[in-house]
């Protein structure tokens, strides 16, 4: 585990930077599984950057589900009052959408208690109340269905799978219209420096594609191109 931790200044720089651009520069550093598959926002339009705080589920069974209520033991309720600010919910549900895995009244409770946003591979119940929240949540489905139905929560912030990639406590995890990258906490710091850098470049790219200049040279940029934007950079 690093000692990367965001900030306030970080967050608004990484609510410009696509995912897609913070993909790109992972898959250059050799991580080529970091988006999440068949996890989607309940409400595009919002973004989310913050720390991996996990909750594993495991197959229901019915002595298990006996136990279900005893907010002392229970895992998923000791997960609503552990989780605190700049960390995101991270829910491995085994991308089993057959049953909600949370609703909207433990939303309201982590988000009061700082957390920043919801990822889970799996569905949540309460879809409508959850969208009108305008807070940041990821999922793969909507079911009405409880989670005993289904699951079995049987610990949290250790190293679990979402939407198919492995999520370690305290990656940084963010979210966009188009979905959620998991960022390794050791490779924080120069992936959002570089995909900051990326971003602008490609904001650039696109302004000079709108005049009607081709795409060869321009992108990706040859030598020419890039003291090109050099040049614009400096003279902002």
């Amino acid at each position: 585990m690093s000692d990367y931790r965001i900030s306030a200044a970080d967050r608004e720089t990484l609510s410009h930077i696509s995912t897609a651009t913070l993909t790109a520069s992972l898959i250059k550093r050799g991580i080529k599984r970091c988006f999440m598959q068949g996890v989607h926002p309940i409400k595009p339009g919002l973004t989310m950057a913050g720390h991996a705080f996990t909750l594993r589920y495991i197959p229901s069974r019915q002595d298990l589900v006996d136990r279900r209520y005893d907010n002392s033991t229970n895992v998923q309720r000791l997960a609503m009052e552990a989780v605190g600010p700049d960390q995101v919910l991270v829910v491995d549900a085994r991308r089993v959408i057959a049953t909600g895995t949370m609703g909207d009244i433990l939303a309201h409770r982590i988000r009061e208690r700082g957390c920043v946003g919801v990822v889970t591979d799996g569905s949540l119940r309460d879809t409508p109340a959850l969208r009108a929240m305008d807070f940041p949540i990821y999922l793969g489905g909507a079911a009405a269905t409880p989670s005993h139905t289904h699951h079995h929560p049987v610990d949290m912030n250790v190293p679990v799978g979402c939407g198919d990639v492995a999520v370690m406590p305290d990656d940084l995890i963010v979210g966009d219209s188009e979905g959620v990258v998991v960022i390794p906490n050791a490779m924080a710091r120069e992936v959002i420096d570089e995909a900051a850098d990326q971003e602008e470049l490609e904001n650039w790219v696109v302004e000079q594609v709108k005049t009607g200049r081709p795409l060869q040279g321009l992108y990706p940029p040859n030598e020419e191109t890039k003291a090109q934007f050099e040049a614009w950079k400096n003279s902002q």
